[in-house]
């Protein structure tokens, strides 16, 4: 296979284009770095597709070395035919090319291979062949043998039709061809397995069948936990009277002698060869396609949730709600340094007094802007106490309630331990909550992405590919904001491109040592950073040093051609500074010659001005900000018909939870997204989104609050 041929294709790009993102990958290139600083050899690809390019060419690959391995086996065994030589080069997929080596793959002992030592293989060869003019026993009895434990002619007609039955099982055209049937016009249902299993999560699973070509991926995740907890049996009805139509018609020649014992070797190769592996091997496509389709909807949702504005500057005291244990506090500067923390208990009547005199004590001495207060459990409580505390205090303070998932995860890691040794695990929480109003992405890259709880069934997902995908996300938001050299955590530096874990310490030694980096260049003096990882990070690492530059997103090896295209628009690099570099834009009006006479590429030409233009600019300060509240809504507050603001904390495959600021995220179903049809909520919505939404019912009892986003 020409795998850059094969890359073209699918991705829409020219040969040389695909040529370079492979090169450049092999190279040991990182993603962003590719996406950011080569896209004169890429085209401008987003990262987004370069890392869809990259897994591809994985799976191309791995693909070509199992092709090998297959041909390698059968020469071996010296079956291997030019015609199946050129099959196995020509398959497109693993699932094809294993169709096709199935035969020839080593076997354990099965009822055929059991036949096939007993010598029945000639019958067996009579019975396919059909050209027999008397009755299959005449021919049968040449087999009885005592000594091969076949003692009549029925044992031996038997034996024959499992070698039959294996050698229909795997004819690679059959297979495909089942598999295609049983996938278009097969039935996926599930049932309730015993009735002292019955658990009412999976209430709509106990009777529930539909088309497998259609089942949406959220169902089969569904249906699979419920299988795994033993609460649901689930199988495929396949169409077996078409199937079985299928495989005669393209085996039976009909002979008379023959064409019954053909037809009952069909029945039983189908049953008991076929229908069950293919059975399996549709369900794991099923649930690793939803599984993909579920880690992207997780991705964007985790890729929102990063790149929210950070609110930065603001002097935040976090409150993170409890009921016996009390509710933690924690006061941090502008900067995330800690001022003070303690523990007050707002939900136990001796208590709330003194509560609130501490809390409005640590907001008034800390000179607190911004409460952070968390959504767990207490959170409703919490919440009403801190705004009557807030409107006896004569300042205009605001709230955010700010989601935890994660949280506990981080306060209970080493990472939070070494961070704050002096702290219990219950106080990391707070600080993290404050910090992570501050800078969500700078907070959050400390915990691992699947914890942080923006997906759905990511415990049902594969873990390490789960992982992969979602490291890839976090990568890409962490280098396409950029990152403060001097300030960053190391984990955060770990995310930037070519900075591993190792390096990431490097660097806070180094820094912890000699003090704050004056320039990009110095990163050459930290231990294990030479050129290559050099030339990966220092675009994304900001130093605010001597060089103006140092402070942008113009990568080092560009700085002579901006220096040079300050000097051709009559500025100089104070400007660049000061930030005074403005509507460079629509002072270079040939930007093609302007690009040609600075010796560089197009691409980059338009970059340069837009760093030059902001420099140190923050991609996430475009989007809509966190809303600020200043008093409380309950869930009897609502009325059908009201018009509220919301933030969408979650989008899934059927529809979007949305913050409302009652403590119980509202659903807004898929249908109720707008007034078109819409495939997935990711079209409409993303993580973070302020939306508008109506009331569409409230259900107190059970906690639910039906939203909806049409017409309003």
């Amino acid at each position: 296979m020409d795998i850059i041929k094969k890359l073209t294709e699918e991705f829409s790009v020219t040969t040389e284009q695909a040529q370079n993102v492979v090169n450049m990958l092999d190279e040991g290139n990182t993603i962003p770095f590719i996406a950011r600083y080569r896209k004169e050899l890429t085209g401008s690809m987003s990262d987004t597709t370069i890392r869809e390019l990259s897994e591809r060419l994985t799976y191309l690959r791995s693909l070509e070395e199992r092709k090998e391995t297959v041909v390698n086996s059968i020469t071996e065994q010296g079956k291997m035919t030019d015609e199946l030589a050129l099959a196995i080069a020509n398959a497109q997929t693993v699932t094809e090319l294993e169709d096709i080596y199935r035969p020839y793959k080593p076997k354990r002992r099965t009822r055929a291979t059991i036949a096939v030592e007993k010598g029945l293989t000639p019958l067996a060869n009579i019975i396919t062949l059909q050209q027999i003019t008397e009755p299959l026993e005449n021919f049968a009895k040449d087999f009885v043998s005592e000594e091969k434990e076949i003692p009549n002619t029925a044992a031996a007609i038997a034996g024959a039709m499992d070698i039959i039955a294996e050698e229909i099982s795997d004819n690679a055209d059959y297979r495909a061809k089942i598999r295609d049937l049983t996938f278009k016009k097969g039935i996926i249902k599930s049932a309730l397995s015993k009735e002292e299993n019955a658990n009412s999560v999976y209430e709509m699973y106990y009777e529930y069948e539909e088309p497998v070509s259609k089942i949406p991926g959220h169902r089969i995740l569904a249906i699979n936990r419920g299988e795994n907890e033993k609460v649901l049996t689930v199988k495929i009805d396949a169409p077996v009277d078409d199937i079985i139509k299928y495989l005669e018609k393209r085996i039976i020649k009909g002979n008379k002698n023959t064409d019954e014992y053909l037809k009952m070797t069909i029945d039983d190769s189908y049953k008991r060869l076929i229908a069950p592996s293919i059975e399996r091997e549709i369900r794991t496509a099923l649930t690793e396609s939803a599984q993909e389709s579920a880690i992207k909807v997780f991705g964007e949702n985790l890729k929102q949730l990063l790149m929210q504005p950070p609110i930065k500057n603001k002097r935040v005291l976090a409150l993170d709600p409890g009921y016996r244990n009390g509710c933690k506090l924690a006061a941090v500067d502008g900067t995330g340094k800690v001022l003070e923390t303690g523990v007050i208990y707002p939900t136990i009547p001796p208590k709330v007094r003194s509560s609130a005199e501490t809390l409005e004590r640590m907001i008034l001495k800390n000179k607190i802007e911004l409460l952070a207060i968390g959504n767990g459990t207490a959170s409703r409580e919490t919440e009403a106490f801190a705004v009557d505390v807030l409107k006896k205090i004569d300042k205009d303070i605001k709230y955010v309630i700010v989601n935890e998932a994660g949280a506990s995860v981080y306060s209970a890691s080493k990472l939070g331990a070494e961070e704050f040794p002096d702290f219990d695990v219950a106080v990391r929480s707070s600080v993290s909550l404050a910090r992570r109003l501050q800078d969500p992405l700078a907070e959050l890259v400390k915990i691992e992405p699947q914890a942080i709880g923006v997906g759905q069934y990511q415990h049902d997902m594969n873990k390490k590919r789960l992982s992969e995908a979602l490291g890839g996300v976090v990568e890409d938001c962490v280098n396409n904001v950029g990152v403060d050299l001097n300030t960053a955590s190391p984990s955060l530096l770990s995310y930037v491109s070519g900075i591993s874990g190792t390096i990431a310490k490097n660097i806070l030694e180094y820094r912890e040592a000699n003090g704050t980096f004056k320039s990009r260049k110095e990163l050459l003096k930290v231990p294990k950073l030479g050129p290559k990882a050099f030339e990966q990070c220092a675009g994304f690492l900001r130093v605010d040093g001597d060089e103006p530059l140092d402070n942008t997103g113009v990568h080092p090896e560009s700085y002579k051609a901006a220096k040079e295209l300050i000097s051709l628009i009559d500025k100089d690099e104070k400007e660049l500074k000061n930030g005074e570099l403005k509507n460079l834009d629509s002072m270079i009006t040939d930007k093609k010659k302007t690009a040609d006479q600075l010796g560089i590429g197009l691409p980059t030409l338009i970059d340069l001005i837009k760093e030059l233009e902001k420099p140190g600019r923050d991609p996430r300060e475009e989007l809509p900000a966190p809303i600020l509240k200043s008093d409380v809504l309950e869930l009897k507050d609502l009325k059908e018909g009201m018009v509220l603001k919301g933030t969408v904390r979650n989008v899934i495959d059927f529809g979007v939870f949305v913050d409302i600021g009652v403590h119980q995220d509202g659903l807004v179903h898929i249908s109720q997204l707008c007034n078109k049809f819409v495939k997935h909520p990711l079209e409409v919505v993303s993580v973070g989104d302020i939306v508008d939404v109506k009331v569409l019912g409230v259900d107190e009892k059970k906690g639910r609050i039906s939203l909806s986003m049409r017409d309003v």
